[in-house]
């Protein structure tokens, strides 16, 4: 039991001891004792020293916010003359949240200890010399050149360049004798919070609670509202806080993709595209580019259909994409008689993408440039996604897994079967979705699709490509 435990348990040992703090103590003595008197269980710091990260997972309104806020400010106050980090999704949520929010640091550290607060800046100062500073995920390149003792990660699953923002931190995060980081959040499957999950009891200590913990502190209103989302996976996620297969609410489902057997050999291949999505643009250090390699062929067993032939992203500066595009459009596909060139390549007509477009036609390469027109990822997807559960999509087999795709297909089945809400990128995504689009209003694949309403100027609609779709294809069928 530490000394302030026994002082508080003794009523009048808590007066006299009282009385003898200075004005700073006592705001001190009773901020803490407050947070003590009215903190749950799994928002106080967890015991030990073995830990580096601290993984808060918890349903809306549990009380992670809090939590946080208390413990980076007692974290704060009692090593004087350090430095902190406070981070989430926007500026916006560090100034209204974690900042000046009803639970942030502004609510919880007395008035009496604060130096300074500078709101354009998001900087606060302690009189104790400590220094507590915000910037907001959206930008990782602002996370160089800053040295902290520790962080406040907040809503780390919301984060648009989560992987790239957590690894600028770590880099930061290096001052003291031992860094300590917050991570609180409402889970969500992406690959850095399963990765932080499968550390626990290494480096990382995991708190999870339900949104029931902190019920009675939440308006009545709140609490009719979530129970509509009882027996639900967004309930099972944002409620209870529990990590959902990032797979299982996906547009697409794995078994709707088709294994080609690894023994068999590849069919005659009649039509063959290399679908792009390029980085946001030629500067860009957070998005890959994507590209996916889509064969159209007739199968045995239906109509024709389209083998996945390669995949691919990598992080590439413009003046790097131009050749290793050509370089992969001269790629042959198939053996003997049934080789096969590269037919056209397709190019979503944004961003690097433009550029790239220009320097191909330069080229005299077959590049179309596809406009995806207003519809979002999520339509764009779905609008392909009964191509892929009517069986006409198919993915090599492994060579050593029978009924697994090939190892470097899997990062792209995986991507696009987890999108919308368990990807941290989506290129993949785009690339099948403009590729099987394409192929579709050209006439190379046919099956009955969604109302035609709905696939007319409001989604992807592309003249160019209804124009060689009415020209006919003796494939189509």
């Amino acid at each position: 039991m530490s000394a302030f435990d026994a002082v508080i348990q003794d009523d009048q040992l808590l007066t006299q001891e009282f009385a003898k703090l200075d004005v700073t103590q006592q705001a001190v003595f009773n901020w803490k004792l407050k947070w003590l008197q009215q903190a749950h269980k799994h928002q106080i710091e967890p015991p030990g020293d073995w830990w580096n990260i601290w993984l808060m997972l918890a349903g809306r309104g549990a009380g992670k916010t809090r939590a946080a806020a208390e413990t980076l400010a007692d974290w704060a106050w009692e090593q004087p003359n350090t430095r902190w980090l406070v981070s989430a999704p926007t500026s916006g949520d560090i100034r209204g949240t974690c900042f000046e929010g009803d639970s942030g640091l502004l609510s919880v550290i007395p008035s009496s200890l604060l130096a300074d607060y500078n709101k354009s800046l998001h900087e606060i100062k302690l009189i104790n010399g400590s220094f507590i500073k915000g910037i907001p995920a959206s930008e990782p390149e602002r996370f160089r050149g800053g040295q902290w003792h520790g962080a406040w990660l907040d809503e780390l699953a919301a984060w648009e360049y989560l992987q790239d923002s957590w690894d600028m931190i770590q880099f930061a995060v290096r001052l003291g004798k031992k860094t300590k980081i917050i991570a609180s959040t409402t889970p969500k499957p992406k690959p850095l919070i399963m990765e932080l999950l499968g550390r626990e009891s290494d480096d990382v200590v995991v708190t999870k609670a339900s949104t029931y913990v902190n019920v009675k502190n939440l308006a009545p209103s709140f609490q009719k509202q979530i129970l509509q989302y009882e027996n639900t996976n967004l309930g099972r996620q944002e409620i209870h806080a529990e990590i959902i297969d990032p797979e299982e609410g996906g547009i697409v489902k794995r078994d709707w993709f088709r294994l080609w057997p690894n023994h068999k050999q590849f069919p005659k291949l009649e039509y063959i595209i290399q679908s792009y999505d390029c980085a946001t643009s030629d500067k860009t250090v957070n998005d890959p580019t994507g590209s996916i390699t889509l064969g159209v062929f007739k199968p045995d067993d239906g109509g024709m259909s389209v083998m996945v032939l390669d995949c691919w992203q990598e992080h590439l500066q413009y003046p790097d994409l131009r050749p290793k595009v050509i370089n992969e459009f001269e790629t042959v596909y198939g053996e003997g008689k049934a080789r096969k060139l590269v037919d056209l390549i397709l190019v979503e007509d944004k961003s690097a993408g433009i550029s790239l477009i220009q320097d191909l036609q330069r080229a005299h390469l077959p590049v179309h440039a596809y406009n995806p027109g207003r519809a979002d990822k999520v339509q764009r997807l779905s609008i392909v996604a009964n191509i892929i559960k009517a069986g006409r999509v198919w993915v090599p087999e492994s060579s050593n897994r029978k009924g697994f795709v090939r190892d470097w297909a899997e990062g792209m089945v995986s991507q696009i079967c987890s999108f919308p809400e368990g990807t941290v990128h989506d290129e993949f995504v785009d690339c099948i979705s403009q590729g099987l689009r394409y192929l579709r209003d050209a006439g190379w694949i046919s099956i009955d699709g969604p109302p035609r309403a709905e696939i007319e100027q409001e989604d992807i609609s592309d003249a160019e490509i209804y124009n060689m779709a009415q020209r006919g294809n003796p494939y189509s069928m």
